[in-house]
């Protein structure tokens, strides 16, 4: 038994595909199959039922889930008591947080959290939700920074993990003031990888009258729709966080045509086992920001 395919098993029933899973994991798809072979021959039962569409659990492979993630967690969670006893680990906070998150809220946040006392050390993993997600369920990291909403229901079991409200953000229906949607809607979508993309799908299927909306690009980036909907190409719900600017300038404006805005929060998850004297302090020292 090794702990990558452990990592290997939580990655694939969230990706339930091994092409995706294997891009999470950073390596071939031939290979990441290999190594969940090698599980399934170790615990001697398949434990995913293979088809054109992806990959699902099996009925044992269901039985072994809470356990193979608590196991992971565990035994990152152990290196780091061991490291703690032995004086030798690291006072390091480990982070992953979505890209648009990482690069508009995340430093401004942080520097908020010091308060002029800077912490010892901060390692920041930057990745789309389904990414950062895994890195949290494996124990890789110790806190994930994402938007949330109350239709799209977090990824991670109450009873295991908890969260906190660092901040509120909005996804805002824009477009450039040169594009003409009077005949057709073109959209700028996300991938389903990207957490932003779950909330958008969401919000249109809670307002099935919504306007048609044709789909012509996608991303799971939302600098990457930012950048597409400057130049035209379709309308986006883009993260005020990240679009303020251009709207401030004009260079992006409100779509209209009955598309409305997405209040979110943005929450910092953590696992509910211990995590160091380092970790609690800081956990402890987190203020839970009023909702809008």
């Amino acid at each position: 038994m090794e702990l990558l395919w452990l990592e290997d098993f939580n990655a694939l029933v969230e990706s339930e595909n091994f092409s995706r899973a294997a891009q999470l994991r950073h390596v071939t798809q031939p290979a990441f199959s290999r190594r969940i072979r090698a599980l399934e021959s170790w615990v001697g039962v398949e434990l995913f039922v293979r088809t054109p569409q992806g990959a699902t659990l099996t009925e044992a492979g269901r039985s072994m889930l809470d356990n193979a993630r608590e196991l992971t967690r565990r035994l990152y969670q152990m290196r780091a008591d061991v490291q703690q006893v032995a004086g030798k680990a690291s006072r390091t906070l480990h982070f992953a947080a979505t890209h648009s998150l990482s690069f508009t809220f995340f430093p401004a946040w942080i520097r908020a959290v010091e308060n002029g006392t800077p912490l010892e050390g901060i390692s920041l993993h930057s990745d789309n939700m389904a990414a950062c997600e895994q890195l949290l369920l494996s124990g890789e990291v110790q806190f994930l920074i994402c938007h949330q909403h109350p239709g799209v229901p977090p990824r991670f079991d109450s009873l295991q993990f908890e969260s906190k409200v660092i901040g509120n953000d909005a996804l805002l229906a824009l477009q450039s003031p040169e594009l003409d949607t009077a005949q057709r809607i073109p959209f700028l979508a996300y991938t389903a990888e990207s957490g932003l993309g779950r909330i958008v799908a969401s919000h249109l299927h809670a307002h099935p009258d919504h306007p048609r909306l044709e789909t012509v690009f996608s991303s799971h980036l939302a600098a990457v729709l930012l950048s597409m909907a400057l130049q035209a190409k379709g309308v986006a719900w883009l993260p005020e966080t990240l679009a303020a600017q251009e709207v401030a300038q004009g260079r992006l404006v409100a779509v209209g045509n009955g598309l409305q805005n997405i209040s979110a929060q943005i929450r910092v998850f953590r696992p509910r086992m211990p995590l160091g004297d380092h970790g609690e302090r800081f956990w402890t020292s987190l203020q839970d920001v009023q909702t809008a």
